[in-house]
């Protein structure tokens, strides 16, 4: 079997109809162990992983695609990123004496759920989520479909150490005989199980999938967890923050320390750090 950590695109044949297919295993389990993430939230943040590699294989350009949820319920929040080299992170904030609900309606209640594309140069865009289906994969259809006008079909799965999914799109300039193909393969993807995609490598999954469709694969990349945070980036978030309030922190505890959320580097920084940021120079 390939081994996990591994995005891959396909396409049938002569049609306007795409797919891609991803798994994460040790990437999701360093995000994972990263804080006690009661099954329902850690499958939950599984399932947003691997939707947002999914649909960053849509971007053009370097960047990264996030999917952001904020909730009034027991999740408050929830957050996949991923880069156009497929490069990961994630996080969910909850209360853990309230967590009992499994749906995703359940654990986050009343919320406002975006997803957001950041260019490394150029205008950040930022898409709102419908939230009237139960599912993520149901939220993100309906966000294809509203905002994209792409018909689309995701199916996601998680469980304790892997996460896995396959998505399906029909793209614009489609044809009478695509439509067909778009109902054949959606048919046949409705019977697959979350063991299946779970635990088969692309081309078994497929091919037990879509063995009367030609199908053209494309060479897999890999995915893996690597944290966007660095010293300079948090230097940045200071310079935000404001002069006074940094200057207020320093005298107050003598240094500023910064922890990331996603893989928790500490950032350490002293008066000389802080006087070189807003001055340009240090006193010694």
């Amino acid at each position: 079997m390939a081994s996990r950590d591994q995005f891959q695109r396909f396409l049938f044949e002569h049609s306007q109809v795409r797919g891609a297919w991803v798994q994460l295993g040790e990437s999701f389990k360093e995000i994972t162990g990263q804080a006690p993430y009661p099954d329902s939230v850690r499958e939950l943040l599984g399932e947003s992983l691997v939707a947002s590699v999914l649909m960053s294989s849509t971007l053009k350009f370097k960047g990264t695609l996030s999917l952001q949820a904020a909730g009034e319920g027991a999740l408050s929040t929830l957050m996949a990123e991923c880069s156009h080299d497929r490069h990961i992170r994630g996080l969910a904030r909850f209360d853990a004496n309230a967590v009992s609900g499994e749906t995703l309606h359940e654990l986050l209640g009343q919320s406002r759920m975006a997803i957001t594309i950041t260019p490394e140069q150029g205008q950040r865009y930022q898409g709102v989520v419908p939230r009237e289906s139960e599912t993520l994969a149901g939220c993100l259809e309906e966000y294809f479909e509203r905002s994209e006008q792409i018909a689309t079909s995701l199916f996601l799965f998680a469980n304790e150490d892997t996460a896995a999914g396959l998505l399906l799109q029909r793209l614009p300039g489609h044809t009478d005989d695509d439509d067909d193909l778009w109902n054949r393969v959606n048919h046949l993807a409705a019977t697959i199980e979350a063991e299946e995609l779970l635990t088969l490598d692309s081309e078994t999954l497929l091919h037990r999938l879509f063995h009367e469709e030609t199908v053209r694969l494309f060479e897999p990349d890999p995915v893996a967890f690597r944290c966007s945070c660095s010293r300079e980036r948090t230097l940045a978030a200071l310079e935000a923050i404001g002069k006074d309030e940094c200057y207020s922190i320093l005298d107050e505890q003598g240094s500023i320390n910064m922890d990331c959320q996603f893989c928790h580097a500490n950032y350490r920084f002293n008066r000389n750090d802080i006087d070189h940021l807003f001055t340009g120079h240090t006193l010694h």
